[in-house]
């Protein structure tokens, strides 16, 4: 039987996914949203599919715009994707504060208010830092955010386990690392997936950064979302999101290797390696969820590189990522 599911975030990356799986299994996303740029969702969901979609427009800071949107959904799960990312929050840390903290804090007091079932909320492996020469965290790992963004995500885990306590408000914060897809567009982690954009286009595109990271498909990381918010046990739960712990030559090998030959030498790499832990260990949401999508990084590449090509054929890749 068709649900709805209450959105924020969508129109970015890991939400375009989410609505593209949510229409797919016959589901209603009703997206909440102060943006209209549709772009990632027309680029990944077939027309009809967007049919079913419900938007609505407001501000996530705003907390009875949001209460209201949620209530008018009929939703009893939410997945909570908007926010600022690291760029961001570092230009400007009290916009970043009012949309990564405050507008969460509304999204969980309209959850309490319209006794939602779960919230399924994006964290970040940017919780946990550098941690020294720890490569590999689990949960248990102490956190040490180095960034305004970390900082933020920290206290939304924070204020999640408050509302349970305080509540009986359960939820999840899913906490990846480097996403790489289709609608990847923007921050430095973004730079493997734009790489791929450019060099389908012919274009040159350096990587910005080195060493080693956790990486994950984005319709994996998608899927998570919703598994959790369909059946994670009750609690305020934070888990890691893993997908393969790689090195930069070798995501940038699997790249060039699915490029046509004229192609590969358009992607480079170099720079700092990112001062994260790159070994997330992920067993506590498979041994909690259970039944969760992975995707090796060489079929998820070859899916990217794929998606790309047929919409550079069809005239409907955007550049804006590139021409910036």
């Amino acid at each position: 039987m068709s649900q709805p599911y209450f959105l924020t975030g969508a129109l970015g990356c890991i939400g375009a996914w989410v609505v593209k799986q949510l229409v797919e299994r016959g589901d209603q996303p009703v997206v909440y949203d102060l943006g209209d740029d549709r772009q990632r969702l027309d680029a990944i969901v077939d027309p009809e599919d967007m049919e079913r979609v419900r938007f609505v427009q407001g501000d996530i800071t705003d907390g009875d715009q949001v209460r209201e949107a949620l209530s008018d959904s009929g939703a009893r799960r939410i997945v909570h994707l908007a926010g600022l990312q690291v760029p961001t929050c570092r230009a400007d840390p009290v916009l970043g504060s009012r949309v990564n903290v405050l507008g969460t804090l509304n999204v969980f007091e309209a959850a309490r208010a319209c006794e939602v079932e779960r919230v399924v909320y994006a964290s970040s492996a940017a919780v946990y830092g550098r941690l020294g020469d720890r490569d590999s965290v689990d949960e248990s790992a102490p956190c040490e955010p180095e960034t305004h963004y970390g900082v933020f995500k920290r206290a939304n885990e924070g204020n999640a386990q408050v509302y349970f306590a305080d509540h009986g408000l359960s939820s999840v914060g899913l906490r990846p690392l480097t996403v790489y897809g289709v609608g990847r567009d923007f921050g430095l982690t973004s730079d493997p997936t734009r790489a791929m954009k450019a060099a389908v286009v012919g274009r040159p595109l350096h990587i910005r950064f080195g060493g080693s990271t956790d990486v994950i498909y984005v319709a994996d990381a998608a899927a998570a979302f919703i598994a959790c918010a369909d059946r994670a046990p009750a609690g305020a739960h934070r888990f890691n999101l893993h997908g393969e712990s790689v090195s930069l030559e070798h995501f940038v090998g699997v790249i060039r290797d699915r490029l046509p030959e004229e192609a590969r030498a358009l992607v480079t790499f170099d720079g700092p390696e990112i001062p994260i832990a790159p070994n997330l260990d992920g067993s506590a949401v498979h041994e909690a969820v259970g039944g969760l999508a992975v995707t090796p990084l060489e079929d998820g590449v070859r899916d990217t590189i794929q998606r790309f090509q047929r919409l550079r054929d069809e005239g409907r890749l955007s550049l804006h990522d590139l021409d910036d």
